[in-house]
């Protein structure tokens, strides 16, 4: 038998994978949080399948949850908001299968920031103004920053950035990021990405603390900030992509 972690996207559930969404179909326990995860999902769960909804449960209790599934003979579904590879609390749920010799499989999903940036109407690498994007977040009370992550040193590169888990600190980000960025540089906040209740909120970043405040965002939401956010900006050029100089090369190559 074999858990499967399944990153469940964003928020809208049709934006669930065609592999999650099969795997889905065909496990007989499955694990999720209830406060991020759309209930419509479990619809797609096999008929008397066992649901856990684990969004105040610690550790000890879900991976118990896991062990007594695949003792039972049961695929399991663990549903993750967004896509596994960041911010998911995946580690230390693989470390616990480990040891105990269950094997598991990962499912990635479509990413919060990507579903932010659909709802921005945005590509984020803009040809001509920034082609790369840091996505960090800011220390909390349940987990620091590594030395050297602090936002302070990450903001010296000046590229754009998605900020997750970071809402409640805008008026930190703001004092942080001015110095360079400049007060005036574009930010946009989306909130529930993809969903029904999705908020987006735009402001200069000198802005951002009082536009947040005044829409009542304070978690669950993806903050990008960069002059990428600017579609007038004179720096955009076109992608080499497209040109007329990569055709040629590529008619040359054949």
């Amino acid at each position: 038998m074999t858990v499967y972690f399944i990153g469940a996207g964003p928020g809208a559930a049709d934006l669930i994978t065609v592999r999650g969404a099969r795997l889905l179909a065909r496990c007989g326990t499955c694990l999720y949080a209830g406060s991020l995860v759309p209930a419509e999902l479990l619809d797609l769960l096999p008929a008397g399948a066992v649901t856990v909804d684990t969004a105040r449960m610690p550790l000890d209790q879900i991976v118990a949850h896991l062990a007594d599934a695949d003792a039972a003979g049961h695929d399991v579904a663990r549903l993750h908001s967004g896509d596994l590879s960041i911010y998911s609390a995946l580690t230390e749920q693989q470390r616990r299968l480990r040891e105990l010799g269950i094997a598991y499989e990962l499912v990635p999903g479509v990413p919060a920031f990507a579903a932010a940036a659909a709802a921005l109407d945005t590509e984020l690498t803009v040809p001509g103004v920034g082609q790369s994007l840091l996505i960090t977040r800011v220390s909390t009370l349940s987990t620091d920053m590594p030395p050297g992550e602090d936002l302070a040193s990450l903001a010296r590169s000046g590229v754009t950035l998605a900020l997750h888990l970071a809402a409640h600190r805008a008026g930190a980000i703001v004092d942080t990021l001015t110095p360079h960025y400049g007060a005036d540089c574009p930010t946009a906040t989306v909130a529930f990405a993809s969903r029904d209740d999705e908020q987006v909120v735009r402001a200069p970043l000198s802005g951002l603390a009082a536009a947040l405040a005044d829409a009542g965002i304070t978690k669950t939401a993806v903050i990008f900030v960069g002059r990428v956010l600017d579609p007038a900006s004179s720096d955009i050029t076109d992608s080499y992509l497209y040109s007329h100089a990569r055709m040629s090369k590529l008619r040359r190559d054949a």
